[in-house]
């Protein structure tokens, strides 16, 4: 995803592991000044963190972001809920299919365009333990590959 001005700050690498990604949507996110520096410094984590869709606004729960420690009285809340920013339209579609398919929302990664930092969040459905063995299994498999075609 090294794209020019893009600058990935996290990754939920588990969230490839439990769930099936469907579709990927991106998603502004409102921060406050010290948590802006607290994710340029790369203080925070996605792991267990999803989305939910609350009286039409779409909220990440379960984000970290560590205080900034050059911060002051106005450091925030380190779990907070924030709110992202998509168009009225997406959140709707999002909603509904949360609410009858089975569909969850997780967010993949957090990264900075340009100056703004986004949310990757994906459309995802849920894998069962056989299925993640399964994926397990195939990604050592490639790993093997790649480690044998290196060597030569």
């Amino acid at each position: 995803m090294e794209k020019k001005g893009v600058k990935i700050a996290a990754q939920n690498r588990k969230a490839h592991h439990d769930y099936y990604v469907e579709e990927k949507y991106e998603a502004g996110i409102e921060l406050a000044g010290t948590e802006v520096k607290s994710v340029r410094a790369g203080t925070l984590n996605l792991k267990d963190s999803y989305c939910s869709v609350k009286e039409g606004e779409l909220f990440v729960h379960g984000m970290h972001i560590s205080p900034y420690e050059k911060g002051n009285i106005f450091n925030k809340d380190p779990v907070r809920p924030r709110r992202l920013l998509m168009h009225k339209r997406e959140i709707r579609k999002l909603h509904a299919l949360v609410k009858q398919d089975g569909y969850t929302l997780v967010p993949l990664s957090v990264y900075f365009k340009d100056a703004r930092v986004k949310v990757e969040v994906g459309l995802c459905k849920g894998k069962k333990n056989y299925d993640k063995r399964a994926s397990a299994a195939q990604r050592d498999a490639k790993r093997e590959i790649d480690r044998a075609m290196k060597v030569r």
